[in-house]
């Protein structure tokens, strides 16, 4: 981000996917979300940068119709009641010209939890359409108990059918506002 125009950037949805994955008994289970909006904003000083997403729970899509209803459900995100997860960034510090380490608030189910994401600045430049575009990749993990997120069915020798830590995958290209 050492090269990226100061300004305001609205996320292209079409360009933009927000992923994850989580143990599943013996494997991985992927999803993402299909519904969100976000912002970044970048400062001359790229450690004043900051970034902001709201993100449509009930979008959710790890294509099995009847699991990504019982994700939507109570056991789960409980959508009726807490339609949305949100990001909201708390710093960014560098580490080198394309890596960074953003912080933030990370709230789902009305609880907030300060999150670290490792991003990857992917470059700037020109689309086909007169605007200026930026991509960014995003990692991160956190545990989906400590947003009381904690339903599971036990196994065999102290197992569970879902893991507790899920990791976000967010490849992202956003679009200069004028």
């Amino acid at each position: 981000m050492s090269d990226i125009t100061p300004g305001t950037w609205q996320l292209d949805p079409t360009h933009t996917e927000i992923g994850f994955t989580v143990r599943h008994i013996m494997s991985k289970v992927r999803g993402k979300f299909e519904k969100f909006e976000g912002t970044i904003v970048t400062a001359e000083d790229v450690t004043a940068s900051s970034a902001t997403a709201t993100i449509d729970l009930s979008s959710i899509n790890t294509g099995t119709e009847d699991r990504d209803n019982h994700l939507r459900s109570g056991d789960f995100f409980n959508v009726e009641s807490t339609p949305t997860m949100t990001f909201v960034s708390t710093g960014v510090v560098r580490k080198s010209d394309t890596d960074f380490v953003v912080t933030g608030d990370l709230t789902i189910k009305d609880v907030t939890k300060p999150i670290e994401l490792d991003v990857e600045f992917l470059g700037e430049g020109k689309d086909p359409w007169g605007g200026t575009r930026v991509g960014v990749e995003a990692k991160g993990q956190l545990s989906r108990k400590e947003f009381g997120i904690d339903f599971n069915i036990p196994l065999e020798g102290d197992k569970v059918m879902i893991g507790d830590k899920i990791t976000l995958l967010i490849t992202a290209e956003a679009v200069l506002q004028a």
